[in-house]
């Protein structure tokens, strides 16, 4: 098909405001679906996705579409509308030349809505405002109107009124985007050039690759090479999403699309890395992706230590499908060996925990997650800290520095008092105050990204009765009072329960996993002490009571000196006990501190 008669476009917009449901009118009045297969969300084919109603992973189709007699090809990109899915909008926009901001004609512009476009902006992609769901009885379409004049800049003149539900609005929708979203760049007579933006693996298959054509064709048998790795193969089968695999015989210029190379080595395969011909030895390599920075980290170790290997392998592969997802090896003396695991968020650690459980079934334990921190030594020298076990001695630091992040936050202007409050608390530094809207309000803070990344979403949606939404990016790594806070079990360091943590916040997230290995830890036959120490200063302690055996039972009546005698007896034995006992620590103690619940 003529390049002048494709049009690649996404749909972008903030959790739940109808990007799949929309995405299912476009395959239904298109027919590129018939109707016995046609479901709800059917561009989300996860069972994660179906359990939750969130789409995880961008999703592509290809389309025919008849306008003025002239067929199009419209090649649509579902994208996620979480917050920790970024990564995937970002990919799926550079693989377009438009995109369709989508917006809730109940609920307004949303924090991630204003950061979608921005995303668009930055792409450079023709935006089509959208309000989606007219047909309810709660929606305000002229107030929408007013916010998204106010908060994203658009002319609401340009917003197209649709319902993905009744169908409403969708055929002129689609004739919006043939006209306004321009046809794909590139040259036809040019040497091949495709991007990877996605790949995932089948057993049978090998690594199946999602491209985008930007220059020159791609033809069922070609030799090809990658351009990074300098790996070769043979083009055994392409096609286009249907959604479902179709395949073709040509993928030309501007056209999305698949690969099958028979690819069974997951490392050749790099999501940014760019397609040419074996024989070609000039083009030059397309920009690709920025990669992907880790906001949150955390172990995952197989619960048996023999499935390290198979952990190892299906990490692999999740990677391949999830490339804003990093691990690498490490050991813990409470777990044995695993693996260091990098997420954009904890929604993100969560599916990538339970995929690895459902498509490799290992029994897998996660521990509490973290974030990444700087140190700047006495020497000038700047280390990355991914645990507690890898900072310096105390004497050698300079400066302890911590992610700080641009926090938004949209909510109706009642509860103003309340997220203010709840930002300070988590040594927040408000930076700004909009009306976007009539009663809602965009709020902006600095926050730290470690008092966010745990209950702060909760928190919030608990303070403003559900109705706020957050959004944040990473802005710097800022200087501030951390410490180390160590554990000690009867005067011994347990290094796997170390924590980082801000000086006045010690005491009481101290006390809080000492209560909990008191309970797991089973008593002895001396006294155990549980303590949290910063430096060489004590901060929170808690007991375990001994065992202890009635040696006088036997003793009925007499000399009170007897007893004495016995108890003291008993009191120097314990004394050297525990000079030379061991506190027998059980796995499920790390598990309680470590896990992600508590």
């Amino acid at each position: 098909m003529k390049k002048e008669q494709i049009r690649n476009f996404s749909i972008i917009a903030h959790i739940d405001h109808g990007k799949s449901t929309l995405a299912d009118r476009f395959l239904e009045i298109t027919r590129t679906v018939a109707l016995r297969e046609q479901r709800e969300q059917l561009m989300d084919d996860m069972d994660l996705e179906r359990e939750r109603g969130i789409t995880i992973k961008a999703k592509a189709a290809s389309m025919d579409y008849v306008k003025d007699g002239t067929t199009y090809r419209l090649n649509l990109i579902d994208t996620p509308g979480h917050v920790d899915f970024n990564y995937e909008v970002e990919r799926a926009l550079a693989a377009c030349e438009g995109a369709l901001l989508l917006v809730d004609a109940s609920q307004g512009v949303e924090a991630q809505t204003v950061h979608n476009t921005i995303l668009a902006e930055q792409a450079e992609l023709a935006i089509i405002p959208v309000i989606n769901k007219i047909d309810l009885a709660s929606a305000r379409t002229d107030d929408v109107l007013e916010e998204i004049e106010n908060a994203l800049a658009i002319e609401s003149e340009r917003a197209h009124r649709v319902s993905a539900k009744t169908g409403q609005g969708v055929q002129e929708l689609l004739d919006a985007i043939v006209e306004e979203v321009p046809p794909p760049g590139g040259r036809d007579d040019a040497p091949l050039r495709a991007l990877i933006y996605d790949a995932e693996f089948n057993d049978y298959r090998g690594v199946i690759i999602h491209l985008r054509i930007v220059d020159g064709e791609l033809n069922a048998g070609d030799r090809i090479r990658m351009h990074a790795g300098n790996t070769r193969h043979e083009a055994l089968e392409i096609g286009v999403f249907r959604p479902q695999l179709v395949p073709v015989k040509t993928l030309s210029t501007g056209e999305v699309g698949y690969l099958i190379a028979n690819i069974k080595t997951l490392g050749d395969v790099r999501i940014g890395d760019t397609i040419v011909l074996d024989k070609d030895k000039t083009s030059e390599r397309l920009p690709g992706y920025r990669p992907a920075r880790s906001m949150v980290f955390c172990g995952i170790y197989p619960v048996q230590n023999k499935d390290f290997d198979a952990l190892r392998t299906a990490l692999t592969r999740l990677q391949l499908n999830d490339s804003a997802f990093t691990f690498t090896p490490e050991s813990s003396d409470a777990l044995g060996f695993g693996f260091r695991c990098g997420f954009l968020g904890l929604l993100h650690m969560e599916i990538v925990q339970e995929r690895l459980e459902r498509e490799s079934g290992i029994d897998i334990v996660q521990t509490a997650p973290n974030v990444t921190y700087e140190i700047v030594t006495n020497d000038g020298e700047k280390l990355v800290i991914h645990s507690p076990s890898e900072i310096p001695d105390p004497t050698k630091i300079a400066e302890f520095r911590e992610p700080v992040v641009k926090l938004d936050i949209v909510t109706p202007d009642e509860h103003v008092g309340a997220i203010m409050k709840l930002g300070i608390d988590r040594r927040g530094k408000f930076l700004k105050q909009e009306y976007i809207g009539p009663g809602r309000v965009l709020i902006g803070f600095r926050i730290p990204l470690s008092e966010i990344i745990f209950d702060f979403f909760d928190k919030l949606k608990s303070v403003t009765r559900g109705y706020a939404t957050m959004d944040y990016e990473l802005d710097t790594f800022q200087a501030d009072d951390l410490v180390k806070m160590r554990i000690l079990v009867n005067g011994e360091e347990v290094d796997a329960l170390s924590t980082i943590a801000h000086r006045s916040h010690c005491e009481p997230r101290g006390r809080s996993i000492l209560k909990v290995l008191r309970k797991e830890i089973p008593r002895h036959l001396f006294k155990v002490a549980l303590q949290a120490a910063v430096g060489g200063k004590i901060v929170a302690r808690e007991d375990i009571a001994p065992v202890r055996k009635d040696v006088t039972a036997k003793c009925y009546g007499g000399d009170i000196t007897r007893k004495r005698k016995l108890l003291e007896k008993q009191k120097a034995g314990k004394k050297r006990l525990k000079m030379v006992g061991n506190v027998e620590i059980p796995q499920k103690a790390f598990l309680a501190v470590l896990s992600t619940n508590d």
